[in-house]
């Protein structure tokens, strides 16, 4: 995963546009960073102003619950589990202890959901299921919960959280410890899939395509392995020779053998044969990235010194996987923060509704930044853009304080400019 921004627009009943940027995600490049924030250009109306400070509102609240939860290190340990066991989880909750929004990845393999038989996008029940010991349950639930039913304290029971909507049970094994009223009204898990298979809620492992092509080159490396390790201990062959004693392969070794027969070290390495299975070994190599999407450039082997627009050709496979992997991070990110926004109004943070965000993507492959400046100045010059936007998609951190403190500059030198021309007037009246 690429460079990694969200952003919050103001919504005004007179401005309303799609909030989405959606572009791909892949482990092997993923570097998340949070930069960036993004408005919408409209008329300074009070009510603009008004939206424009609510969103910059929800935009600092959700950096702030980013770097209190390390949720850069968390993406991207996420986005490995992700790759490998086929669906990614986030888990969002309030702290009462620490006063704020915590954010975690659940292990999906102890992960259960139910989902409408008409629509497998609206989940109406969770059950994450894991193991504890009986003081940390102590620790996170309460004491009592246990009931006295663990005298070792190191001896693990199996919890499950059974979520919906409406109500909350926790199970410790196969006994009720407590039922209550979901404190949320909504289920507080981001469900997602790695790459999405239709019709199907749950995803499928990037390593379900090359599994057997690497279980295949296991075997053929070990088949050059053994002929090496052979052709360094070579093989003595005699011919003719009913029985031999004292045969033994070494520097100036004197063999006696009878007349008519022959002696000789077999040679494993002649006649080509070495060079076969090194070339089925470079056709299994062209098979696992051509399966996992992955072309040999993306790992640094660009021996055609390609780039630009021909770097990004010969990267398509790739780009293409990255780009279908962000339309679903995209999703998750945004329900994810949409969690976040809605537990922060419940607990008195802040009105942030209606708890809508973007998801900013940086390019995959390297670009050209001053082509990139020249573009958007060009847009911005022809009226095609505003300021803000412009910046936005450079990647400027803020772009709103970056826009007040350039209209600042522009006042002072007009204020100066100003000066200089009374003076010019003054002396010439003189």
């Amino acid at each position: 995963m690429s460079e990694l921004a969200f952003a919050v627009d103001p919504l005004s009943p007179d401005a309303i546009r799609p909030l989405e940027t959606p572009l791909g995600a892949h482990g092997k490049v993923k570097r998340t960073l949070l930069d960036g924030a993004s408005t919408n250009p409209q008329s300074p109306t009070p009510e603009r102003w008004a939206a424009v400070e609510r969103a910059r509102r929800a935009e600092e609240a959700l950096y702030q619950v980013y770097y209190r939860n390390s949720l850069d290190v968390l993406d991207f340990d996420t986005e490995i589990d992700t790759a490998v066991l086929g669906d990614g989880c986030y888990k969002v909750l309030w702290d009462a202890q620490r006063r704020q929004v915590r954010v975690t990845a659940p292990d999906v393999q102890g992960l259960y959901a139910w989902w409408l038989p008409d629509d497998i996008g609206t989940i109406w029940r969770v059950a994450s299921s894991y193991q504890l010991a009986s003081e940390d349950i102590d620790l996170l639930y309460g004491a009592g919960l246990m009931d006295g039913r663990l005298s070792d304290t190191r001896r693990k029971s199996t919890v499950t959280e059974v979520w919906t909507t409406d109500q909350f049970e926790l199970w410790i094994d196969s006994r009720l410890a407590r039922s209550s009223v979901n404190p949320y009204g909504f289920i507080p898990f981001v469900i997602f899939p790695n790459i999405r298979v239709p019709k199907q809620f749950w995803g499928v492992s990037d390593l379900a395509a090359i599994q057997e092509p690497a279980r295949e080159l296991n075997r053929a490396l070990s088949a050059l392995s053994n002929i090496l390790e052979l052709s360094g201990n070579p093989i003595a062959v005699l011919e003719n020779v009913e029985e031999a004693e004292d045969i033994a392969v070494a520097p100036g070794a004197v063999w006696e053998i009878p007349e008519r027969a022959r002696a000789y070290l077999l040679d494993l390495l002649s006649g080509g044969g070495v060079g076969l299975h090194v070339e089925y070994i470079n056709l299994i190599y062209r098979t696992i990235h051509d399966l996992g999407e992955a072309p040999r450039t993306a790992f640094g082997d660009n021996q055609r010194n390609l780039s630009g627009v021909a770097l990004e050709v010969e990267m398509q496979p790739l780009l293409q996987k990255v780009k279908r992997k962000r339309l679903i991070r995209s999703a998750a990110y945004r329900k994810r923060n949409e969690m976040i926004l809605r537990i922060l109004s419940q607990q008195g943070q802040g009105d942030f509704a209606p708890y809508q965000s973007r998801v900013i993507w940086g390019p995959v492959t390297p670009k050209d930044r001053g082509a990139e400046v020249t573009v958007e100045a060009a847009r911005v010059a022809s009226a095609l853009s505003s300021r803000r936007r412009a910046m936005d998609n450079l990647g400027v951190p803020d772009p709103e304080a970056e826009l007040a403190a350039w209209l600042e500059e522009e006042a002072a030198i007009g204020a100066l400019g100003g000066e200089k021309e009374k003076r010019g007037k003054g002396e010439k009246d003189l």
